[in-house]
């Protein structure tokens, strides 16, 4: 059975390639706020996650979701004791789409009146999978710059504020404040599914981890 996280993987790739054959699909999905006000293009705020800039921005979020998707899908699914059991895969769906649309929301508000803005990729969603899987297991080492091993917790705190850093100086067309919010939706949401669908406090877990190694 293909999990969800494959079933994301294959249509944004679908999705994305066609994209890059065809100027007009690009143009006619991507994210940008000046149309998604005008004329109510509201899909845009989904279907911007599904297309990327090029080959390299495509695997490098596709490598990062099948990295840490796989892992947080399976935790979600099956740990059915600790968390959501067979509705798992759901409520997986639910992070990534809702981190699709509330990851660019602050992009929208700033820039809804400039027809120049246009952004594309699935990077805030990826983000909010990312620091999910962070919040469940905080001190699991991850590869900072792909080489320096670091606790989970530590990563994520050098990427919100690398992120915060980089979305104030600009200049470098990529959507930093769209991975910042996606990070702290992905955050937020699995405190709360995990208090309303599965009646669990992650905090006092996540904090136990950390302080464990101390």
């Amino acid at each position: 059975m293909i999990s969800v996280t494959l079933w994301i993987i294959i249509i944004t790739t679908a999705v994305s390639l066609a994209g890059f054959s065809k100027e007009k699909i690009k143009e006619d999905l991507l994210f940008w706020p000046a149309m998604i006000k005008s004329r109510r293009q509201y899909y845009r705020f989904l279907t911007g996650g599904l297309i990327h800039g090029d080959l390299m921005h495509l695997a490098f979020n596709m490598i990062s979701l099948l990295s840490f998707g796989e892992f947080l899908e399976s935790g979600f699914l099956f740990s059915s004791s600790e968390y959501f059991g067979a509705n798992g895969k759901w409520v997986y769906l639910l992070l990534y789409i809702l981190a699709l649309v509330v990851s660019v929301i602050p992009d929208y508000i700033s820039y809804q009146d400039n027809y120049a803005y246009r952004a594309l990729g699935a990077s805030g969603a990826v983000s909010a999978v990312i620091f999910s899987f962070i919040m469940l297991r905080p001190t699991m080492e991850l590869r900072l710059f792909f080489s320096i091993p670091i606790p989970g917790y530590i990563f994520g705190a050098l990427f919100l504020g690398i992120s915060v850093y980089l979305s104030r100086r600009g200049g470098d067309n990529i959507g930093h404040r769209a991975h910042f919010s996606g990070a702290i939706f992905g955050v937020l949401f699995t405190i709360i599914a995990c208090k309303l669908l599965a009646h669990i406090d992650i905090l006092p877990e996540f904090w136990r981890q950390v302080s464990a190694r101390y």
